[in-house]
């Protein structure tokens, strides 16, 4: 199967970068969200994103120019999934909200169009089975920022079929990236492992054993960590990764119980670089 458009459903931080992704691979891509603000900002920050490729030497100025221009964004859901060829969505990490999406997906993309889904946690199996045609339904795992990482998990649900992974293959590898199979599991192989090194450094810092700064300096000098924990959390999100640890707790057991620091920080709103605060402060304050 040949894929000749993409269609990126929800306009927030995954959203805009796998739109940015599809079109520099090429794609004619359509960015779907219901705030017209909201697509603006994606639009900005795609933009953004390009002059820092161009500026690294990683984009040409032909190529960003190009990959703009392939981006239409869509207010209606139905304009964006009509002319279709594959479709990844990145709405909020909630299950009611994932089902509800697949559900119009399912109702309005043809019958060979591949719908995946951009979850750090949730079962691919029981979202598949809120469409008709659950053999089309597939994991796509982005990471944090997509236009600078270079890993998705392909993840495999009950039903998914061999066209279905055949298919997202080949589109992440036109969007640049490298990628690893997976068998649906809770958190998959990143997310279960990334989840257990930052819950326990959420323990370590309510303990006392080290600073925030010194944690993250040890994890990244001492195991070669690109980040340490706590700058990831912050650029995640603290309320995901709460998110993603509340759901392994529960499929998992207690090993994956949240810190009670982490909970504290969500529930005070420090949320990270998007609230301006998190582990650390980035409004100045």
């Amino acid at each position: 199967m040949v894929i000749e458009s993409v269609a990126v459903v929800g306009s927030g931080l995954m959203g805009r970068g796998i739109a940015y992704a599809a079109a520099l691979g090429g794609f004619p891509t359509a960015l779907h969200d219901v705030s017209r603000p909201a697509l603006e900002q994606a639009l900005a920050q795609i933009r953004r994103d390009l002059d820092e490729g161009l500026a690294r030497g990683k984009v040409s100025a032909e190529e960003a120019a190009a990959a703009i221009a392939r981006i239409s964004p869509e207010q209606e859901l139905e304009g964006a999934i009509a002319t279709a060829g594959f479709v990844v969505e990145a709405v909020p990490e909630e299950i009611g909200l994932k089902l509800r999406t697949f559900a119009r997906l399912d109702a309005l993309a043809a019958e060979h169009v591949v719908l995946a889904t951009n979850t750090s946690a949730l079962s691919i199996t029981e979202i598949a089975a809120a469409t008709r045609h659950p053999g089309r339904v597939i994991g796509m795992h982005f990471f944090n920022p997509v236009p600078k990482m270079k890993l998705v998990e392909i993840v495999r649900a009950l039903e998914t079929t061999e066209a279905a992974v055949a298919a997202a293959t080949e589109v992440a590898r036109r969007m640049g990236k490298e990628t690893v199979l997976v068998k649906e599991s809770p958190g998959f192989v990143t997310s279960r492992i990334n989840a257990l090194i930052g819950n326990e450094a959420f323990f370590m810092l309510q303990e006392g054993v080290a600073s925030a700064r010194d944690i993250d300096k040890a994890l990244k000098l001492g195991l070669n960590h690109p980040m340490g924990p706590f700058e990831l959390v912050d650029l995640v999100g603290l309320d995901t990764r709460l998110a993603v640890l509340e759901f392994l707790h529960r499929s998992l057991g207690e090993k994956y119980r949240p810190a009670p620091l982490l909970v504290q920080h969500v529930k005070g709103g420090r949320l990270g670089k998007k609230a301006g605060r998190g582990v650390y402060d980035y409004d100045g304050s």
